[in-house]
């Protein structure tokens, strides 16, 4: 028997949910955020219970011109395993069976708090997906900005720096997704994406007053176990180091569409699986005013029509919204 959580569900949250009528109000979510990222991300099942293991070509052999009669050297190609683990994203909701009824709509009540759960879940993974870093938390997979984090890295030549040089800066990236490139994972035996478990009525003892008091509750739980696996380097580009408050001032701002150019010149194949430029709604609203009269003169940022969604593109590669890339990184040198 488990103990009720501190952070349950009380009385109080029950009442601010009520319209006048008494019923569950639509509630405005105003910390919802566009992660369209998780969208297009390509899912594959791990090889290994914890995670993936890849293996990578590292030398090509070596190849000889000769002579009639003249021997060569045997030679031979090298390859590295890498071993990438998954995260596990957890949340639990219990809400007491009899705040949960009053009104006579325990669903409503339930659904209601299920929405909020849904979004913390989808923005956790968004953030980890690129700030993720296993040495600072060891609970954690490590993200895409961890490894694009040095420029003077192996792989620094997908590393475009825009100029900024503050603690206000922001990243655009570029990736195409592909099981031969960089693609999400999932522990081998497990299900892919947001598993969520209506446990129903629960019995738990009170987290207050008499020890050993027991309290009816509605209880679910929430779990999500990924990693990203980068595969191929090349696959993906991160033009870092964009000073926001410069660019919104438009004073020595970085110059967006440029450095998009550079990035799409230094991916590895670009039709080699699904592409798509990725920034948050700041960089998206100065791309659009920088390219403005590029726009008008047949340039190279057109929008198109995708499944009844007006989607921004950029040399053919579509633009997603990702509310997750922050504006306060530092400086990568």
């Amino acid at each position: 028997m488990s103990a009720l959580s501190t952070n349950a569900f009380t009385l109080l949250d029950w009442a601010k949910r009520l319209d006048p009528d008494g019923k569950v109000a639509v509630i405005a979510e105003l910390l919802a955020q566009r992660n369209e990222m998780l969208n297009d991300i390509i899912w594959v099942q791990g090889n290994l219970e914890i995670g993936h293991r890849t293996t990578v070509r590292t030398g090509l052999p070596t190849v000889y011109w000769r002579l009639l009669n003249q021997a060569v050297q045997t030679s031979k190609s090298s390859t590295a395993q890498i071993t990438e683990s998954c995260g596990m994203l957890e949340a639990w909701a219990e809400i007491d069976k009899e705040i949960a009824e009053l009104g006579g709509n325990p669903s409503a009540v339930r659904y209601s708090e299920a929405q909020a759960f849904l979004e913390a879940m989808n923005q956790e993974m968004a953030s980890t997906l690129f700030y993720g870093n296993s040495s600072v938390s060891p609970e954690e997979f490590n993200g895409l900005s961890v490894r694009y984090a040095d420029l003077s890295a192996a792989n620094a030549q997908n590393i475009v720096d825009a100029g900024g040089t503050g603690s206000d800066n922001s990243s655009i990236w570029l990736i195409v997704w592909d099981e031969n490139g960089v693609f999400g994972t999932f522990p081998k035996g497990s299900m892919a994406g947001l598993d969520h478990e209506d446990l129903g009525l629960q019995t738990v003892q009170g987290s207050t007053g008499v020890a050993g008091t027991r309290l009816r509750v509605y209880q679910e739980k929430w779990n999500w176990k990924a990693g990203i696996i980068l595969k191929d380097w090349r696959q993906a580009v991160r033009i870092c180091n964009i000073d926001i408050s410069n660019l919104v001032a438009e004073s020595s701002a970085a110059d967006v569409t440029k450095n998009m150019i550079k990035a799409l010149h230094r991916i590895g194949s670009i039709n080699m699986g699904k592409a798509a430029f990725y920034m948050n709604r700041t960089l998206i609203e100065m791309l659009d005013i920088q390219r403005l009269n590029s726009v008008k003169s047949g340039g190279g940022l057109t929008y198109e029509n995708v499944d009844g969604k007006i989607v921004p593109y950029f040399r053919g590669i579509p633009i997603r919204t990702c509310d997750a890339l922050v504006e306060t990184e530092t400086r990568v040198t």
